[in-house]
This record gives C-alpha cells, sequence and structure tokens, in this order.
C-alpha cells in the first residue's frame, strides 16, 4: 500500500500560527508538528513508502519531514515530500483530488494494490491495517473512516449516512446543517475524519472522470466520495472499532481537527489533565519527531510548574500551570504562565503575566507585560478566537 499524506491546505482558521507556515508543520504537544501524527500511524502500521503533498508555504514542513522522516533507503523505503508540480499545465492544485491527479506519477511509479490517502492534521492514534482488512473483505472501491460527533457539529464536517448493513455509505453532505442523525443514537452523525483507502483502480478511474467535470471542486470529500459513493462503490470505517497497542480506556477513539484556534487550544489541554485524553505517553505506538539536540529542562530561583508539559532545553524561573512550553521556552523571575501553550524560543519577561493565550516561535513578553488580563486591551492588539484563546504570530510584539 502506498500513503499519500495532503498536505496542501491553507490553514485560514489557525491564524495567526499559520501567516509563515502551512497548517501541518505548526507544532503540538510541545514537541512535535501535527504532520507528525498522521505519519506514526502510516508507519507503526508498516506503510513505509509516504508521499506527502504540500503547496501553501511548504518550507518549514518540507525541512521537518527531510530531517525529521529518513526512512531505510536500502529497503526501498520513504518519506517525501512532493511539491506541486504543474504536471497538467501550468496551474496549482485546485482541491485535494486535482492533487493527487496531477501526482498520479507516484502511483504509477509504486504501483500499489492499495492507496491510503489520509489528511495531515488531525490529533490522533490510528492502525490503518484494520480499516485495510475491512476494505478488502468488503471489496469497496474506496473506504472513508468516520467518527460519532453530536449532530449539533454537522456543519463543520462531511457526514457520512451509512446504510442498514452499517457499513455501505448512502449518502455523502459536505457541511450540512441539519443531517438526519444515525438509527441508534438519533443526536449522533458520521463525520468523515479525512482519512481514505483506495483499490488503485477505482481511485484512477475517479479522478479521471472528476477531471472531467467542469463544475467539480476536485475535492476528495466533496467531489470522489459522492462521485463513489452513487455509484455504490463506498465503504464507512467505524474508527471505534479501531485498536492500537498501549491504549487506554480513555484515549481509546480520540479524535481532533485541530483547525481552528480554539481547537487547537482544547487539544493542548486534553494533554495536561491527570488522566489525559490523549496520551504522548504511550510507548506501544509511538508519535515520532525530532526536536534537536537540547539540555534538559532547567528549574531555579524557586521556578515551579504543575501540570504542564516542559520540552527539553526550557528555563524556568518563575510560575506555570496548566501549560505546554515547547523547546528554548525561558520564564524569567515573578513571571506567571497559567493556561497556556508557549512554542519554541519564547521568553517571558520578568513580572510578565500570561493567561489563556498561544504565542508562536521567538515571541518576547517584556518585563511587566500582560496577556489575557485586560480583554479590551487584548482585542485591540492582538487575535483572540471565539473562545477567548488570545494568539500571537510568530515573532510579533508584544506592548
Amino acid at each position: 500500500m502506498l500513503g499519500i499524506v495532503l498536505a496542501g491546505g491553507e490553514g485560514k482558521r489557525l491564524m495567526p500560527l499559520t501567516a509563515d507556515r502551512a497548517k501541518p508543520a505548526v507544532t503540538f504537544g510541545g514537541t512535535y508538528r501535527l504532520v507528525d501524527f498522521v505519519l506514526s500511524n502510516l508507519v507503526n502500521a508498516d506503510i513505509l513508502r509516504i508521499c506527502v503533498l504540500t503547496q501553501y508555504k511548504s518550507h518549514s514542513l518540507d525541512r521537518h519531514i527531510t530531517t525529521t522522516w529518513r526512512m531505510s533507503s536500502l529497503l526501498g523505503n520513504y518519506v517525501t515530500p512532493v511539491p506541486a508540480q504543474q504536471r497538467l499545465g501550468p496551474r496549482w492544485y485546485l482541491g485535494s483530488a486535482d492533487a493527487i491527479l496531477q501526482s498520479l506519477n507516484l502511483i504509477y511509479d509504486e504501483q500499489p494494490e492499495y492507496v491510503a490517502v489520509f489528511g495531515a492534521d488531525h490529533v490522533y492514534r490510528m492502525d490503518p491495517r484494520q480499516m485495510l482488512a475491512q476494505h478488502i473483505d468488503s471489496g469497496a472501491g474506496v473506504t472513508v473512516a468516520g467518527i460519532r460527533v453530536p449532530r449539533g457539529e454537522s456543519s463543520s464536517f462531511g457526514v457520512i449516512a451509512p446504510g442498514s448493513d452499517g457499513q455501505t455509505v448512502d449518502s455523502f453532505l459536505e457541511k450540512p446543517a441539519d443531517p438526519p442523525g444515525l438509527p441508534d443514537d438519533p443526536e449522533s452523525v458520521f463525520a468523515s475524519m479525512g482519512n481514505y483507502i483506495f483499490t488503485t483502480k477505482a481511485l484512477i478511474e475517479a479522478l479521471q472522470r472528476d477531471s472531467e467535470e467542469e463544475n467539480s471542486i476536485h475535492d476528495m470529500g466533496g467531489s470522489i466520495l459522492p462521485q463513489l459513493t452513487e455509484r455504490g462503490e463506498a465503504q464507512l470505517y467505524d474508527f471505534s472499532a479501531n485498536h492500537v497497542p498501549g491504549e487506554t480506556v480513555r484515549d481509546q477513539g480520540y479524535w481532533r481537527d485541530v483547525g481552528t484556534l480554539d481547537a487547537y487550544f482544547d487539544a493542548h489541554m486534553d494533554l495536561i489533565a491527570e488522566r489525559p485524553a490523549f496520551n504522548l505517553y504511550n510507548r506501544q505506538w509511538p508519535i515520532y519527531t525530532h526536536s534537536g539536540q537540547l539540555s534538559p529542562a532547567r528549574f531555579n530561583a524557586g521556578g515551579i510548574a504543575s501540570e504542564s508539559i516542559i520540552s527539553a532545553g526550557c528555563l524556568i524561573r518563575g510560575q506555570v500551570s496548566r501549560s505546554v512550553l515547547s523547546p528554548g521556552v525561558v520564564v524569567d523571575p515573578g513571571a506567571v504562565v497559567q493556561g497556556s501553550v508557549l512554542h519554541d524560543n519564547v521568553h517571558i519577561g520578568r513580572g510578565a503575566v500570561v493567561r489563556g493565550a498561544v504565542l508562536d516561535k521567538n515571541v518576547q513578553v517584556p518585563p511587566g507585560a500582560t496577556i489575557g488580563v485586560n480583554p479590551e486591551r487584548d482585542h485591540e492588539l492582538y487575535t483572540v478566537s471565539k473562545g477567548g484563546v488570545i494568539a500571537l504570530g510568530k515573532g510579533q510584539q508584544v506592548s
């Protein structure tokens, strides 16, 4: 099976964190990038030939993949970023389906029986081999992974309506306002996780048909899946049936789309609970990354941290609580950091206060400055989400 990871989206809803990088390259959990989660799932499942399709602001993502994800070339394995190449003419990708259409040479070169097409910016653990087994047994052209979500959240997802057998996809609705609930749970629907397994022949034929449709948006979820659904070739895979080694009762079935600041922030808070909703410390199904050669975190001058993740290279002289700190963060004496996410090399000056904020790489908070203390001032100076999360972009100045 060939793995194709779709990593070309702009990530506008995650601004300002995506002002200088693609969304899959955004830091998560202190030391990881979002793309590390899907790549770890594929590699842990022995899918060892993976192409990552990139497009917007891809330098940071390309560098991370090429320096971190080095497979055995002796065995023919690889994880490689593939930029938009304009193979079908002078145009960039028109959508995720067009991205694969323009990259069919990758499939022709490998000639796999099956192709896994997965999204690049979700936080979860999954064994794709279990999904593949169902796909082979069903004889489907495509199998799409779905997860139950409250019906009231359906406008944020593609919604899969299964047939009476619970697997055949009857219809696929793109972000519907009021979809029907499930027969066994009227207040829930199946949301598409953006993960698909295709039989190669079915994928190529569907992409070619879609390329001939003038009114198509050329999207995997919005175009290809509805097309194969109409042909009776689409099957649903219930993510709740997936199990990975080392999972806990609490984090089994965990999946988060962190496409907004609020979702991104909430997912971090899931990591630091006493019984975390998502366990980063599962060594039987590890999430791989590389964060450089750094000294251990150090606490002195009365510095303390509680209910937090503190990465290597951090120097804590102030007070940190309910927060996630990436490598190289410095918190000076008298400073207070509460309920926040600080990316690489953020410096919190003496006596400063930071609450409920996400600070991107290299932000310097001057001594005595406050973020998250005066809501009116924060709205004037910074990006503030609907849920009240304050976000500062890479290197942004703090008044």
